[in-house]
């Protein structure tokens, strides 16, 4: 079969996010010669997507490079290109662990209208803190003693405020206890999730991060994805091409096992499919887009994992009401004491989903803009309103919280990821019940070891793929490198064990 096929063979790529870019740049460095993306959208990058709001870049995807060190390979390929500022570069940059949680400089605000202050948020922010690492031990010692990472932080919190807690004021418990919902808020839209009760306590800890402190792209992280692009073939994408569904496992003795039939009745013959399309699509549409259907094992698995939304709200101000050294602001609403990270009526109160914002920095390059963060059921119905009640809403969130009636924005520009038909939300998280076979299952190719027909003929890649940087852009890099070198081991004379390791 190597000598009949090997670097001729038909390799169909579908999506052109950076998984499926990363796996067709490695296939075409190797010397394949007949790979093609198609891609149901006008532009490459997928959820890496750069925008503009008057003259600043913004991020209306991915935002960071999380844990930017050598051992990431976004952070390799950015400095490689010269995407980066000098700071994120440093050693000492790199060598800082800050373990997922951001050393921000924080400014808090009340429903009532006062700016607290932040020392006093401390002892509430290092249980939460506390509680969130210790929901990460079960995936390593089992014995959890709930479903959800929710139900573990509201079973716990409560126990240790009133014992650690005991001699303060009821009003600060209750204030401490108001400040843990908005973390909880934070942790949905870093989890991509609606509320962390879906998000499974035993999986939990299957993420695993990276050394360094989080940077940004200062000329937007589609400056990667055109890189990247730049080193391929002119005319590898096709554009403007949904997939409607891939024939594979066929019983009839073709050239070739795999056919791609394009939603324009176009008809891809192939040797291989790489997959590449977020976990929200394949949930909805796996039934038509797989023939035959999916294993039952594999379908199970794309159910039990997780995939929610997280959407930004970019607001511009003439002039800062927060401190010049502020890079978060919390909102903290005063009802919220018995831990709540979603809300009674999500059509009347959607806004107080919204955790707080980060502050676009430096201010030199962009103003005064801030991004506001959402997760969940209220970010999906926030993406239905019209941008004017948006902007309402959030100058009315604004004026309450800083107890200044005349502080208007002068713009609003938000993402819509739930509302997109190709990504059907934002990333990947482990669902109740999960496990690391779930990810396993996930990244599996078919058909299935063990089947008769031809192998690797429909293969997995995405970041929902990754066993343990799922949800994030190097996840998604490194399924994509995966895949290729899984085409490359099955040409090559090399057994698995000694596929090609990249050198980036």
């Amino acid at each position: 079969m190597a000598l009949r096929h090997g670097l001729d063979s038909q390799i169909v790529i579908i999506g052109s996010g950076i998984s499926g870019i990363a796996a067709a740049h490695k296939l075409v460095k190797y010397g394949f010669l007949n790979v093609r993306i198609v891609e149901a959208t006008a532009r490459s990058g997928g959820r890496i997507k750069t925008g503009k709001m008057g003259n600043n870049i913004i991020e209306i995807g991915a935002n960071w490079i999380h844990g930017p060190s050598e051992e990431n390979p976004v952070f390799c390929l950015a400095r490689q290109y010269g995407l980066l500022e000098p700071e994120a570069l440093t050693p000492e940059n790199q060598a800082i662990k800050i373990g997922g949680h951001h050393p921000w400089i924080s400014n808090w605000f009340s429903s009532s209208g006062q700016k607290m202050n932040a020392e006093d948020m401390l002892p509430a922010l290092e249980m939460f803190v506390e509680l969130l690492d210790e929901s990460m031990e079960f995936t390593s010692q089992g014995g959890e003693p709930v479903a959800s990472v929710g139900d573990f932080i509201r079973a716990e919190a409560p126990k240790r405020a009133a014992e650690q807690w005991k001699n303060e004021e009821a009003s600060i418990r209750a204030q401490r206890l108001c400040l843990m919902s908005n973390m909880l808020k934070v942790e949905c839209c870093v989890n991509g999730t609606h509320t962390m009760d879906r998000v499974g306590l035993g999986a939990f800890g299957l993420y695993k991060t990276l050394p360094g402190l989080d940077c940004t792209f200062p000329g937007g992280y589609e400056g990667l994805v055109k890189n990247v692009m730049s080193e391929l073939p002119p005319g590898l994408v096709t554009y403007r091409q949904p997939v409607g569904c891939v024939h594979w496992s066929s019983s009839e003795r073709g050239e070739h096992p795999v056919t791609v039939e394009c939603e324009n009745g176009e008809k891809i013959a192939a040797d291989h499919v790489i997959l590449t399309v977020p976990l929200g699509y394949l949930k909805k549409h796996h039934s038509t887009l797989f023939c035959p259907p999916l294993p039952l094992h594999k379908l199970h698995s794309i159910q039990r994992m997780g995939f929610g939304t997280s959407n930004k709200i970019f607001v511009e101000f003439d002039s800062p009401w927060w401190d010049v050294d502020c890079e978060v602001i919390y909102l903290l609403w005063e009802d919220e004491e018995n831990l709540v990270d979603q809300v009674t009526d999500v059509q009347r109160f959607w806004m107080k989903k919204l955790f707080g914002f980060t502050v676009l920095t430096p201010a030199e390059r962009y103003g005064h803009v801030l991004c506001g963060w959402i997760a969940g059921h209220e970010a999906e119905y926030m993406e239905t309103l019209p941008e004017q009640e948006v902007t309402h809403s959030i100058t009315q969130l604004v004026r309450r919280f800083t107890g200044n009636p005349t502080i208007t924005p002068r713009r609003v520009l938000r993402s819509q990821w739930f509302n997109d038909p190709w990504t059907c939300g934002s990333y990947t998280y482990p669902g109740i019940g999960c496990s690391a076979q779930d990810l396993d299952n996930l990244m599996e190719p078919l058909p299935t070891k063990g089947a008769q027909s031809q192998p690797l003929q429909v293969l997995f890649a995405g970041e929902a793929t990754h066993p343990w940087y799922y949800s994030t852009v190097h996840g998604a890099l490194l399924s994509g490198w995966r895949e290729a070198e899984r085409l490359i081991s099955h040409y090559s004379s090399a057994s698995p064990s000694q596929s090609p390791r990249s050198k980036l």
